[in-house]
């Protein structure tokens, strides 16, 4: 940001956390700038009450900005609930509470009336006061210090929220009304601009991404030699596949599927065994990352009748969800012997499977959905029928094919892993610096009455 100037005076704005602002702004709390009010608009509907849209705490969470084309879901309000939270322009409305004080008092701002459209449960609503703009104010609160602000005076254990104090008590580093509208128009320029930048390398992840499950994919069901004699798997999946490699079920690569164990609470004297959970799956990467890592105490018969050595894949068995399903896999790296928990499957190659290979075409399975005619649904949770899976068709080359095949897979996925790693980076740093940027231009760190 060197390329913006500083204000040509100072002072000590009062609050230790904002520090100095220019000479001619004000710093003031909420309350002396704008009406705030928590909303009591539920998602239930009455049969007394008039049909409304309600705009819910995940449509401001998720959106910086509120506008018509959002889908809304539907509700009742009283008349008066209907007078007082319908939402208007210059409106700001933020969470006010949470399982997670991190996600209290982020901030959406409503450019256009909204007839229609009422303010929810769990949301504050803040509309400015006197010739103030709420652009602003809904910058203001997006700041790092506003956030800190709310962070720490959001009180709970298992639930955090801001009482009406807490939000009326936050500073504000006030500028003149007409430095409000060009600080706030300024600031969506910029934030529109690096928004932008962060669309085209997250799009850039995403083709990456689909570039690489579609290198291992081909990998695992064409080989590498581009000019080698096919022939008819007569599996539907999978299609043509080398003339030299045999069609066969999962299973027979396999020469043990386990279900895991949970075992006791751990008496943490060094007899506690690793325990490996889907929490620790890496589904990117398809590895077991255990951080941090979980201990149970196991039973010695259980310890060796599931145990996981370096090299098993472990696939989930229950879980899921409707954007992943049930039936990734991983494969366990470490030196340490582990369990895996009840949730989950130990599977060991057979003497027919490479370990590496075998894992990189179970992923490939994962990915185009063959795990899905084995889910069972049962109370919401997804099971899958590890029997049914284990039948479906296959194609493998020997052995030292399938390793030379994982070594490559290993040397290009690796290549892919670093431009992904780069572009997250990236992103990383265009959202610090967006962050940054809004909280300079609100404490007046920076000077943009000059940006067009």
């Amino acid at each position: 940001m060197s390329q913006y100037k500083a204000y040509p005076a100072y002072k000590d704005s009062g609050v230790e956390w904002i520090g100095q602002v220019p000479e001619h702004w004000e710093v003031k709390r909420l309350r002396h700038i704008g009406r705030y009010s928590n909303s009591g608009v539920d998602k239930k509907s009455y049969e007394d009450q008039q049909t409304v849209k309600l705009c819910n705490y995940t449509d401001v969470y998720y959106n910086e900005f509120i506008s018509n084309d959002m889908p809304f879901m539907q509700a009742t309000a009283s008349a008066h609930e209907i007078e007082q939270f319908t939402l208007k322009k210059g409106d700001v409305i933020i969470t006010k509470d949470s399982e997670d004080p991190s996600d209290i008092g982020v901030p959406a701002f409503v450019p256009h009336d909204m007839p229609g459209v009422v303010c929810g449960y769990h949301l504050t609503m803040i509309r400015a006061l006197n010739d103030n703009h709420g652009s602003y104010i809904h910058r203001s609160i997006q700041s790092d210090h506003t956030k800190a602000y709310f962070f720490v005076e959001s009180p709970g254990i298992t639930r955090y929220g801001l009482n009406q104090n807490t939000i009326g008590n936050a500073p504000v580093a006030l500028p003149p009304p007409e430095e409000q509208v060009t600080i706030a128009a300024a600031l969506d320029r910029e934030t529109a601009r690096i928004d932008s930048l962060i669309q085209k390398k997250t799009r850039f992840i995403d083709l990456l991404k689909e570039k690489r499950q579609a290198l291992i994919t081909h990998a695992v069901t064409k080989g590498l030699d581009p000019n080698v004699k096919m022939k008819d798997s007569g599996v539907e999946w999978i299609g043509q596949v080398p003339e030299h490699w045999e069609v066969k079920r999962l299973k027979h690569l396999i020469s043990q599927c386990q279900n895991g164990v949970w075992g006791d609470d751990p008496l943490e004297d060094g007899s506690d065994t690793l325990c490996i959970r889907v929490a620790d799956f890496d589904r990117d990467n398809n590895v077991v990352i255990c951080n941090p890592s979980t201990y149970r105490q196991i039973t010695k018969e259980h310890q060796d009748s599931r145990l996981v050595s370096k090299g098993d894949i472990l696939l989930e068995k229950s879980g899921g969800g409707a954007q992943t399903l049930v039936g990734a896999n991983v494969r366990y790296l470490g030196e340490e012997p582990a369990v895996c928990s009840n949730f989950v499957a130990v599977i060991k190659p057979s003497k027919k499977a490479e370990s590496a290979w075998l894992n990189y075409l179970m992923a490939s399975m994962y990915a185009l959905k063959i795990n899905l005619r084995s889910i069972k649904q049962s109370t919401g949770i997804q099971n899958l029928d590890s029997e049914q899976y284990l039948d479906e068709g296959v194609a493998a080359p020997s052995l030292d094919e399938q390793a030379t095949i994982a070594a490559a897979l290993d040397r290009e996925t690796a290549r892919i892993d670093a431009l992904i790693g780069k572009a997250e980076q990236s992103i990383t740093l265009l959202k610090e610096r967006r962050s940054a940027f809004i909280t300079a231009a609100v404490t007046g760190q920076i000077d943009l009455r000059g940006e067009q």
